[in-house]
C-alpha cells in the first residue's frame, strides 16, 4: 500500500516530510531514494496530512482522494497578533438573539471550519446534530425543565438553582436556551476515552468561528446535563446508538452588538 506518493520531478529530498511525521514512520531520502513508508508502518499512519502540507515543494500527497487536497493561497489565513486579539477579547456569550433563522448553508461553512479541529491520534470522532427548528429548541428546552423537577430536593449540585429556574420558566420566560433558535449538538463514540476532549475542541472552533460570520454562541450547560442522563431528550434528539452527546450549544443572530471588551482577572502564570 502507497501510503504516500511521490512526484519525482518536484521532490528534492529535503527530508522535512520524514522529520515532521508525528508517528516517525517515514524514510527519509537520500541520493538514490525518495521518501517512503514502508509496507510494514503503513497501518499507523493517522492521515493527518503534515508531510503533505509541510513539503515546500509540494510533491506528496498523503494517499487520500487528491481532489480533497485544498490549496493555500499565499497570504492566506494569516492575522495580525492585534487582530486576533481584539476578535477573541470581544467575543461575548450571547442570550438575547433576533428571531431570524441562520441559512443552512452559513451552518455547514462553520461546522466545515471545526471539521479541522485537533482530534486525539486524528480519529475526527466528532458528528453533528443541527435543531434548525425553533420549535423544537423550544421542545427541548421544556424536557431540560422535565429533568429539572426530578431533581428538586435532591443532594445534586444544581438543586440550589433549580426551583428559580422551573419558577422562570413557569413564567414564560426561556432560562435554559434564552430563546436561541438554534441549537448544535456535538455527539461521540460511547467509550471512546478522549472523544470528549476531541468535542470540545471541536465545539470550541465553531464558538471561535461564528462570530465572523455574524452569529453569536452560548455554551448551553443545562441542556448539555439533561442530554447526558436524561432519556427522553436523548430520544428527542435521536443520537444514533453506539453514540453520545458530548456537549451542546446555543446559536443564532445576536440582538445586541458589542460596544467594548469586559474586564477580567488578572493574569496568573507560574513559570518553570
Amino acid at each position: 500500500m502507497n501510503t504516500i506518493t511521490i512526484d519525482p520531478e518536484s521532490c528534492t529530498r529535503c527530508g522535512i516530510c520524514s522529520e515532521i511525521c508525528p508517528m516517525g514512520i517515514i524514510d527519509p531520502a537520500d541520493e538514490k531514494t525518495f521518501p517512503m513508508v514502508q509496507d510494514a508502518k503503513s497501518g499507523l499512519c493517522v492521515q493527518c496530512g503534515h508531510c503533505e502540507i509541510g513539503c515546500p515543494s509540494q510533491a506528496l500527497l498523503v494517499n487520500t482522494p487528491p481532489g480533497e487536497k485544498i490549496p493555500l493561497p499565499v497570504g492566506a489565513g494569516t492575522i495580525s497578533p492585534e487582530e486576533i486579539e481584539f476578535y477573541l477579547k470581544k467575543r461575548r456569550s450571547v442570550r438575547r438573539f433576533t428571531s431570524d433563522l441562520v441559512p443552512k448553508e452559513k451552518i455547514l461553512e462553520i461546522l466545515d471550519i471545526a471539521r479541522y479541529a485537533a482530534s486525539g491520534g486524528n480519529g475526527q470522532p466528532v458528528q453533528w446534530i443541527v435543531v434548525h427548528d425553533p420549535t423544537k429548541v423550544k421542545k427541548i428546552a421544556e424536557l431540560t425543565i422535565e429533568w429539572m423537577k426530578i431533581l428538586v430536593n435532591s443532594s445534586h449540585p444544581m438543586a440550589g438553582y433549580i426551583p428559580h429556574l422551573i419558577a422562570t420558566w413557569e413564567n414564560g420566560s426561556d432560562p435554559i436556551c434564552q430563546g436561541a433558535p438554534h441549537l448544535l449538538f456535538a455527539h461521540i463514540p460511547d467509550g471512546n476515552p478522549v472523544a470528549s476532549v476531541d468535542a470540545i475542541i471541536a465545539l470550541t472552533h465553531v464558538d471561535v468561528a461564528a462570530p465572523a460570520f455574524g452569529i453569536g454562541t452560548c455554551w448551553a450547560g443545562f441542556v448539555s446535563m439533561a442530554t447526558a442522563s436524561y432519556e427522553p431528550l436523548q430520544q428527542e434528539l435521536g443520537i444514533p446508538a453506539g453514540r453520545k452527546s458530548a456537549y451542546a450549544m446555543m446559536f443564532g443572530y445576536p440582538l445586541n452588538r458589542v460596544y467594548g471588551i469586559p474586564r477580567r482577572k488578572p493574569l496568573e502564570v507560574s513559570w518553570r
